[in-house]
């Protein structure tokens, strides 16, 4: 009796994990268009973007959650447009930085949890041109500066509203103060996917904020699907795709992992990938946040995102004068010479070909797999488990040496003369017949 006891109570918390892990609202069909099964595969084959986290609160050099963090009032926290004049803010130098590192798409925030506009909007007057002295709108600038450097350009939009009444009294059961909301981010939208060219994606957070409500995303998506087609929907919701989503997300994590807390009982989905992470702690400027990741570990990420068939959406948070800051540029520099030399491996690559192991990864290219040994084994040769492919060579990246190996039914045995401790990465090519 007991352990039919145990066994009920078992089978009904996994199902409770699994009804918290999927939107429980009724969406419409969705059939992508072919123009949006084209972008969903270009955005695969970019595999490497820069999320940029910018607003007032970087003002305040405490992250993007000051306002929450430090519980300042509303009525303070609207007192830091006027102090926000970021006059060394230089779209094209920007684009540039992106360029260099090897990143292929942007995608910058529009609109954060604090409610202000970083862009020129009908719909409210919190924002960028009409509460701060800099009256430029500098997404119309990195839409442009996108354009002339063949950047692709996203826009981060929040949910979540920590200023708005129609928010706030909706969240508390008024129907009619949310349908204003929606309204609301639906006039914001529709600026967003007609003022400022094509955008290759709209990339939406917050929903964990009311995690059982109704966020009236058949609207939404329907929206952005009538306006742009082409146009990719995200959604950092950390449950399962919803309908009308193009691309899964996974938050400091890479696919199908949960190390950062935020993917609990999410499975892989047939959608494209992006794991999105920071370069040192925080995701807005944070002036004491030193803990800046290497290169070598930025790359191992960007890696093994690629192995999982995924893209690394790596995050700045520029300074409140619109630099971003010397540190990440320094570091983005070293992460774009060696996506210079091995970039090969990565863009246009695919990936799943094996699990991750603990030496590294594999991405695949046509008829060409590239094994990514990240952390050299203790052993003399790189076991490949479960490869059936029948293997016609293997040499090192720049194909000047060839690499013995031996393809058994378990799986391949590559045995190279050595293998470099030190290095970020060392790449061998395998061609399958």
């Amino acid at each position: 009796m007991k352990k039919l006891l145990l066994l009920a109570v078992l089978t009904i918390m996994v199902n409770q994990v699994g009804a918290q892990v999927k939107y429980e609202y009724l969406m419409p069909e969705y059939t992508p268009t072919e123009g949006n099964l084209q972008a969903r595969k270009e955005f695969q084959d970019m595999k490497f973007g820069m999320f940029i986290h910018w607003g007032v609160y970087s003002v305040l050099g405490d992250g993007e959650w000051v306002m929450y963090q430090q519980k300042i009032k509303l009525d303070t926290y609207k007192k830091l447009p006027k102090f926000f004049d970021p006059e060394d803010f230089d779209a094209d130098e920007w684009v540039k930085i992106a360029k260099a590192a090897g990143m292929k798409y942007i995608t910058i925030t529009s609109r954060h949890h604090d409610s202000f506009s970083m862009f020129d909007t009908d719909a409210t007057d919190y924002d960028i041109i009409d509460a701060t002295r800099f009256d430029r709108d500098p997404l119309k600038e990195l839409a442009e500066a996108c354009k002339k450097e063949g950047i692709k350009l996203n826009f981060y939009y929040s949910l979540l509203d920590w200023a708005r009444d129609d928010y706030k009294n909706g969240k508390k059961g008024d129907e009619e103060a949310w349908g204003d909301y929606v309204k609301f981010m639906k006039a914001q939208l529709t600026e967003l996917l007609t003022n400022y060219g094509e955008i290759g994606c709209i990339w939406f957070d917050g929903h964990w904020d009311r995690k059982k409500a109704n966020w009236n995303y058949d609207e939404l998506y329907s929206l952005i699907h009538e306006l742009s087609p082409n146009t990719l929907i995200a959604n950092n919701h950390h449950i399962q795709p919803i309908p009308g989503e193009d691309i899964q997300t996974f938050e400091r994590d890479l696919p199908g992992e949960n190390k950062g807390g935020y993917s609990a009982g999410v499975e892989i989905s047939p959608l494209p990938l992006e794991s999105c992470a920071t370069m040192a702690k925080t995701w807005g400027f944070d002036l004491n946040d030193t803990k800046f990741k290497t290169t070598k570990q930025l790359v191992h990420f960007l890696v093994k995102a690629a192995g999982k068939n995924g893209n690394l959406l790596l995050n700045v948070g520029p300074m409140p004068n619109g630099e971003i800051q010397p540190e990440f540029v320094s570091t983005l520099k070293e992460m774009g010479e060696w996506a210079t030399k091995y970039g090969e491996s990565i863009y246009g690559t695919r990936g799943g070909v094996i699990k991750t192991q603990d030496w590294g990864t594999i991405t695949k290219k046509e008829n060409t797999l590239y094994v990514h040994v990240l952390d050299a084994p203790t052993e003399p040769y790189i076991f490949i488990p479960e490869l059936m492919e029948k293997i016609k060579s293997v040499s090192s990246f720049d194909g000047a040496t060839k690499i013995k190996f031996k393809q058994v039914k378990e799986g391949i045995f590559l045995y190279p003369a050595s293998l470099d401790d030190e290095s970020i990465d060392t790449i061998f090519k395998m061609e399958i017949r």
